[in-house]
Protein backbone atom coordinates (compact mmCIF):
# COMPACT_ATOMS: atom_id res chain seq x y z
CA UNK A 1 0.00 0.00 0.00
CA UNK A 2 1.03 3.71 -0.87
CA UNK A 3 0.98 6.68 1.30
CA UNK A 4 0.51 10.02 0.51
CA UNK A 5 2.17 12.43 2.77
CA UNK A 6 1.00 15.43 4.56
CA UNK A 7 2.21 18.10 6.32
CA UNK A 8 1.31 19.77 8.99
CA UNK A 9 1.96 23.96 8.47
CA UNK A 10 4.03 23.73 12.22
CA UNK A 11 6.44 21.07 10.28
CA UNK A 12 6.94 22.51 7.23
CA UNK A 13 8.09 25.95 9.06
CA UNK A 14 10.35 23.09 11.55
CA UNK A 15 11.27 21.95 8.72
CA UNK A 16 12.59 25.70 6.97
CA UNK A 17 14.20 26.31 10.56
CA UNK A 18 16.24 23.81 10.97
CA UNK A 19 17.69 24.17 7.11
CA UNK A 20 18.67 27.53 8.38
CA UNK A 21 20.26 26.79 11.30
CA UNK A 22 21.58 23.81 9.47
CA UNK A 23 23.05 26.67 6.80
CA UNK A 24 24.78 28.61 9.55
CA UNK A 25 27.46 25.95 10.62
CA UNK A 26 28.35 24.69 6.82
CA UNK A 27 28.46 25.14 3.28
CA UNK A 28 25.42 25.84 1.15
CA UNK A 29 26.09 23.01 -1.03
CA UNK A 30 25.80 20.60 2.32
CA UNK A 31 23.02 22.51 3.87
CA UNK A 32 20.88 22.08 0.77
CA UNK A 33 22.42 17.78 0.52
CA UNK A 34 21.28 17.75 3.62
CA UNK A 35 17.56 19.23 3.03
CA UNK A 36 17.13 16.76 -0.04
CA UNK A 37 18.37 14.09 2.54
CA UNK A 38 15.40 15.21 5.25
CA UNK A 39 12.49 15.08 2.00
CA UNK A 40 13.94 11.83 0.91
CA UNK A 41 13.75 10.25 4.14
CA UNK A 42 10.60 11.53 4.42
CA UNK A 43 9.49 10.22 1.30
CA UNK A 44 10.11 6.85 2.10
CA UNK A 45 7.51 7.00 4.55
CA UNK A 46 5.12 6.29 1.58
CA UNK A 47 6.21 2.94 1.98
CA UNK A 48 5.62 0.63 5.39
CA UNK A 49 5.67 3.88 7.38
CA UNK A 50 4.77 1.51 10.34
CA UNK A 51 8.61 0.21 10.62
CA UNK A 52 9.43 3.40 12.20
CA UNK A 53 9.44 3.03 16.42
CA UNK A 54 6.82 4.47 18.17
CA UNK A 55 8.02 8.15 19.22
CA UNK A 56 8.79 9.46 23.01
CA UNK A 57 5.34 11.61 22.59
CA UNK A 58 3.55 8.49 21.77
CA UNK A 59 3.03 8.09 25.68
CA UNK A 60 1.31 11.73 26.04
CA UNK A 61 -0.61 11.59 23.25
CA UNK A 62 -4.42 9.35 22.28
CA UNK A 63 -3.20 9.11 18.41
CA UNK A 64 -0.42 6.63 17.43
CA UNK A 65 2.89 8.85 17.01
CA UNK A 66 5.46 7.59 15.53
CA UNK A 67 9.50 8.91 14.65
CA UNK A 68 11.54 8.49 11.47
CA UNK A 69 14.91 9.82 12.52
CA UNK A 70 17.23 10.85 10.16
CA UNK A 71 21.10 12.64 10.34
CA UNK A 72 23.70 11.67 12.67
CA UNK A 73 25.29 12.96 15.70
CA UNK A 74 24.22 16.90 16.62
CA UNK A 75 21.84 16.96 13.49
CA UNK A 76 20.04 14.18 13.84
CA UNK A 77 16.11 14.87 13.93
CA UNK A 78 12.99 13.03 14.52
CA UNK A 79 10.25 12.93 11.75
CA UNK A 80 7.38 12.74 13.98
CA UNK A 81 3.80 11.69 12.20
CA UNK A 82 0.89 9.70 12.74
CA UNK A 83 -0.50 7.45 10.34
CA UNK A 84 -4.39 7.71 9.32
CA UNK A 85 -6.00 4.91 7.29
CA UNK A 86 -9.21 6.04 7.39
CA UNK A 87 -8.85 9.08 5.01
CA UNK A 88 -10.13 8.70 1.19
CA UNK A 89 -6.89 7.77 0.78
CA UNK A 90 -4.21 6.46 3.42
CA UNK A 91 -1.93 9.56 4.76
CA UNK A 92 1.02 9.67 6.88
CA UNK A 93 0.91 13.38 8.50
CA UNK A 94 3.60 14.62 9.24
CA UNK A 95 3.38 16.33 12.34
CA UNK A 96 6.87 17.97 13.61
CA UNK A 97 10.54 17.58 12.91
CA UNK A 98 12.36 18.51 15.47
CA UNK A 99 16.14 18.25 16.97
CA UNK A 100 16.50 14.56 18.72
CA UNK A 101 18.16 16.53 21.73
CA UNK A 102 14.94 18.67 22.49
CA UNK A 103 12.53 17.35 25.16
CA UNK A 104 9.71 14.86 23.60
CA UNK A 105 6.31 17.09 23.35
CA UNK A 106 3.94 16.51 26.22
CA UNK A 107 6.70 15.50 28.19
CA UNK A 108 6.32 17.39 31.51
CA UNK A 109 9.24 19.09 32.89
CA UNK A 110 11.68 18.46 35.62
CA UNK A 111 10.74 20.10 38.88
CA UNK A 112 13.77 21.31 40.45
Amino acid sequence: MTYRIDFSSQAEAEADAAFVNFARFTTPERAQAWYQGLIAAISSLQEMPRRCSLARENAFFTLEIRQLLYGSGKTTYRILFTILDDRPAPTVRILHIRNALQRAIGEPQDEE
